[in-house]
């Protein structure tokens, strides 16, 4: 006995020791790990902090416990800005012995907190979540993926959200509360997987059509997984959006790459109507559970088929309501006779086959009955047959169906038929007619009431083609808060619409935006204005305005408009509009753009064709002062071109961060003065000068400004034709600026002239330069050409590198300093190098010719010659020059000249005298070494030119190659479409011929598996 109790406290000694040191044995090896996998097979950014690593044995013993915080997995390329996933924690159970033993880790759970997943796939089928290197992949290139197994018995999502978006479709579906468990034996080939699912917030889209929203949902799905034949068999499942339940039967299949297989088949658990009714918007709240109601509804449908890149599954759907009723009990009327019938059919699973048929609707709300039906066959054309009448009291509609803190009144009536084909060149047989009479809307989002609503309205078209479609608004009139707004409106012709209206009123856009909210916008202020306009679309088109009869008068006061593209923000506080067919003249606009002031008059023209017709531009001729303008707050992300400026602070950026957008349909001459400019973490003063924009592009003429204490004035263009690469081409007129000054405000000086850093003076110029900006509105100097001239007004040269070394090397200490003093230095830059053209200095009795060239790495590639009296030379230098020149009595010589190379950089230079004369040719040795300097670099620019073409046609290529692809595709499924809808009409003929077709039988239970096949 004593030996086993002995035994029982060494075992759990060992266990609590092997406890405490798991996270210093292992954490080290388990991190090399998993930045070994994630190299090899993970094409994405993972990053994490390795200080939020933790590894235990307690909290899943016998298993391992990796914990890691805060991981986020953001893609590359495309999706370079795009996070895949943030893991908040994350927990992956392994198994213990296979981390002791040292061979492949088994990875037993997973354990999700708060994760939120963000899947894509864009148009051209790319997956954001397509990151991982397959093992054949990875074998292919000698990695070793033997080191992890997936050997998962389970896995867990708590408190997650998930969004998923799919531009192929174009589908997208939200969720969030999202919590999951799932069991399964993924060492096994055959195994059953478990799970189960609830979410607190789901949402559905289909090109653009909500048909899932806010919906909670409850899924217990048991599925067989096959993973040796990749297929997928739903079992014991039951799934349920808020009280609606409904199961799947039938298999997923993964054949090959390619194709993914369907045979699925839906129905409905219950029959009762009120589950149905939970689906409703509105409905399903905490009153849902005394709701009477009474009726039945059956539910079911199939997906089945084959998809891939040409092929979707077909579909269908059956949904049936049979005299449905539910009554709210505080509420003195019910919804009664509530009968639909709905089938929806598309074998082919091309959308554009789809058949849509109800041939039955109607809902009795209260004592106001509504009808209608409708049959769709297809989408583009799409056959249509409809009708919709409702004749309803809307203080009757709310005494059945409760909108909280919701008052309406008056009597709608509705009753419009559509008969025909609908496509871009042809219109269904319309008759319809809307009436609102003594309609009244209050709501508690904002309770000052909209009184007197009146409008009568028809819509009609007796032929099927499009241009006989006539709408007529005779009047509508509403009062809102005591203040009317009435008019009317003809139209017909759609394609090219030839219309008669006129609005007169005063408008409070918050009170209008509180009751019809607009989307990620918000605006505010008051406009008034009394406005006709009488003509023909194809007119304005043209641009023969002389046919259009417009004109009016437009007061806006205190006018704000903000968006999330346009979170600055503008205000007009005040301004005042006239207009014509032609014109819009513009009198006294004052206000603000983000922090920015401005005030402007002038004429707009062409805005009928900028307002109605796509592409063309907005036109005219404005003055346009301001005292305070912070180009910062402008620019906007090279990629996305959504703004950079943070105004959450409600402070302007006093930093650029952006490339400045110019807009794309604007034409406008804009002559400016602005007191003070702020860009960057420059302040210009006395800006003025016209600015032309046109094409995305601003072009300045005679635009002068004052900063650093200089004169500056500038003639040029500046382009945002291509966002990611904008240019630029200046002409700088600068005068009495400061060198240091310049030299720390400008970074493309610090880069260009790194000589300008021991300069002290001041200097002018008269230079040309264009290239690319980068992401930071700075120049990318990589991409400058240009030249001028600098005139150095006075300049000293104190404590330079270069210029002690020349001194030493020379025996020469006047050197050390220099001064100069009205001196004109022409210069070039190209292909991202400055080139420094000779110039002559005289120091005493020493003269000097200086010039060559520097790259933007700091190299230094000068040469100076030095025209000096023999005498003053040391012996040294005496004897290398007599080695130069072959001249043996050199201190014969009155003069000589050295020539000298000035290598390195600014901070280690290298001098070295290199040739020697008896004759002042100083000038003709600077100037052949620079003209050698100059012609390197025009043949390093045609290089990477031609390297820049070369890299635009194989991009062009591959471009043209995935266009083709494209086009073969849409050719394929258009004529596999074709072909399908083709055989369905055949069938329905000898349907019709030989009898009425059989209807589609209803899902059935899915047959036992055949054990034998």
């Amino acid at each position: 006995m004593r030996k086993i109790l002995l035994g029982v406290v060494v075992f759990f000694v060992l266990l609590v020791v092997a406890l405490a040191l798991a996270p210093v044995l292992f954490k080290d090896k388990l991190r090399a790990l998993a930045d070994a996998q994630i190299a090899q097979r993970v094409r994405a950014k993972v990053l994490y902090d390795p200080a939020n690593i933790d590894v235990s044995l307690l909290r899943s013993f016998p298993d391992m416990t990796v914990n890691i915080r805060e991981l986020r997995v953001i893609g590359l390329d495309s999706f370079s800005r795009d996070t895949l996933a943030y893991l908040p924690n994350l927990r992956v159970g392994l198994d213990v012995m296979s981390v002791i033993r040292g061979g492949a880790v088994d990875i037993k759970s997973i354990d999700l907190e708060r994760p939120d997943l963000s899947l894509r796939v864009l148009k051209s089928g790319l997956a954001n979540w397509d990151i991982m290197i397959s093992d054949s992949a990875a074998a292919a290139q000698g990695q070793d993926t033997s080191q992890v197994h997936l050997a998962i018995k389970g896995w867990k999502m708590t408190d997650g959200r998930l969004r998923y978006e799919d531009l192929t479709l174009p589908f997208s579906m939200q969720a969030a509360g999202v919590n999951h468990t799932g069991s399964g034996d993924f060492a096994s080939n055959v195994f059953d997987m478990k799970s189960q699912t609830t979410a607190t917030d789901l949402d559905m889209t289909y090109n653009g059509v909500a048909y899932v929203s806010n919906k909670q949902l409850t899924a217990d799905v048991t599925m067989n997984m096959d993973l040796e034949k990749s297929l997928y068999t739903f079992k014991d499942n039951k799934i349920k959006l808020n009280d609606f339940p409904f199961s799947f039967a039938g298999a997923i299949g993964l054949p090959n790459e390619k194709d993914i297989t369907y045979d699925l088949t839906f129905k409905a658990l219950e029959t009762d109507f009120k589950t149905l009714l939970s689906l409703v918007p509105g409905v399903y709240t905490d009153k849902f559970k005394n709701i009477e109601t009474s009726g039945k509804v059956s539910f079911d449908g199939y997906y089945k088929g084959t998809q891939n890149e040409l092929k979707m599954p077909g579909y269908g759907v059956n949904l049936a309501v049979t005299n449905g009723q539910f009554h709210y009990p505080d509420l003195p009327q019910a919804a009664k006779n509530i009968n639909l019938k709905m089938q929806v059919d598309n074998p082919s699973g091309y959308t554009n086959n789809v058949k849509v048929n109800i041939p039955q609707f109607h809902l009795d709300l209260g004592p106001n009955p509504v009808d209608g039906n409708i049959a769709i066959d297809g989408l583009e054309p799409m056959r249509v047959d409809g009708r919709v009448k409702a004749n309803v009291n809307l203080a009757e509609a709310l005494k059945v169906y409760p909108v909280k803190d919701l008052a309406m009144r008056g009597q709608l009536f509705v009753d419009g038929t559509a008969k025909g084909i609908y496509s871009k060149t042809q219109m269904p047989v319309v008759n319809a007619a809307i009436r609102l009479t003594n309609g009244f809307v209050k709501s508690a989002q904002f309770p000052a009431p909209i009184e007197n609503i009146n409008l009568n309205g028809t819509v009609v078209n007796t032929t099927g083609q499009v241009n006989d479609t006539q709408i007529n608004l005779p009047q509508f009139r509403m009062v809102l808060e005591g203040e009317p707004l009435e008019g009317r409106l003809t139209a017909h012709n759609i394609d090219k619409p030839v219309f008669d209206t006129n609005v007169r009123g005063t408008v409070d856009l918050t009170k209008i935006t509180k009751i019809f909210p607009l989307k990620d916008m918000t605006v505010t202020g008051r406009v008034a204005g009394d406005i006709a306009a009488k003509g023909n679309m194809a007119d304005v088109e043209a641009g023969r305005y002389q046919n259009v009869v417009a004109s009016g008068t437009v007061k806006a006061t205190n006018v704000t408009y903000k968006s999330k593209d346009l979170p600055q923000g503008v205000r007009i506080s005040s301004g005042t509009a006239t207009f014509n067919n032609n014109q819009i003249n513009l009198q006294s606009l004052n206000g603000t753009a983000g922090s920015s002031d401005f005030a402007a008059s002038g004429t707009v023209s062409n805005y009928l064709g900028y307002l109605f017709t796509p592409g063309q531009s907005l036109k005219g001729t404005m003055t346009v002062n301001s005292r305070n303008f912070n180009v910062n707050e402008w620019m906007v992300d090279e990629v996305s071109a959504k703004p950079t400026a943070t105004v959450a602070s409600g402070k302007a950026p006093t930093k650029a961060e952006g490339v400045l957008q110019i807009p794309k349909y604007f034409d406008l001459v804009l002559n400016s003065r602005v007191d003070n400019v702020t860009y960057d973490n420059l302040k210009l003063t006395n800006v003025a000068g016209t600015v032309t924009v046109r094409d995305e592009t601003a072009r300045l003429s005679n635009m002068t400004f004052n900063t650093l204490g200089g004169n500056f004035g500038t003639t040029g263009s500046y382009s945002s034709k291509n966002l990611a690469h904008p240019t630029f081409d200046f002409g700088l007129n600068i005068k009495n600026l400061d060198i240091q000054n310049a030299f720390s405000a400008f970074t493309t000086l610090k880069r260009l002239v790194p000589l300008a850093a021991q300069v002290e003076g001041v200097f002018g110029t008269n230079f040309s330069m264009s290239g690319e900006m980068r992401p930071d509105m700075m120049p990318n100097l990589a991409t400058l050409t240009g030249k001028g001239v600098v005139d150095v007004v006075k300049a000293a040269i104190n404590q330079s590198e270069v210029m002690s070394k020349i001194a030493s090397l020379t025996t020469l200490p006047e050197l050390k300093t220099l001064v100069v003093v009205n001196k004109a230095i022409q210069a070039n830059i190209v292909n991202g190098n400055l080139v420094v053209q000779p110039f002559d200095l005289t120091v005493g009795d020493v003269k000097m010719t200086f010039g060559g060239s520097n790259s933007l790495a700091g190299a230094l590639a000068y040469v100076t010659a030095l025209n000096v009296p023999t005498g003053k030379l040391g012996n040294a230098v005496t004897s290398k020059l007599t080695q130069l020149t072959g001249v043996k009595d050199i201190q014969g010589t009155d003069r000589v000249t050295l020539g000298l190379n000035i290598g390195g950089t600014m901070t280690s230079p290298v001098v070295q005298l290199t040739s020697g004369s008896v004759k002042d040719q100083g000038k003709a040795i600077v100037t052949n070494v620079v003209k050698t300097k100059l012609a390197d670099a025009l043949i390093g620019l045609t290089q990477k030119k031609q390297a820049a073409q070369d890299s635009t046609n194989r991009t062009d290529a591959a471009a043209e190659h995935t266009a083709e692809e494209k086009a073969r595709i849409t050719a394929e499924k258009a004529r596999l479409e074709a072909q399908a809808r083709l055989k369905n009409q055949v069938g329905q003929g000898l349907n019709t011929l030989f009898g009425k077709p059989k209807p589609r039988p209803k899902a059935a239970d899915p047959a036992p598996a055949d054990s034998t096949k």
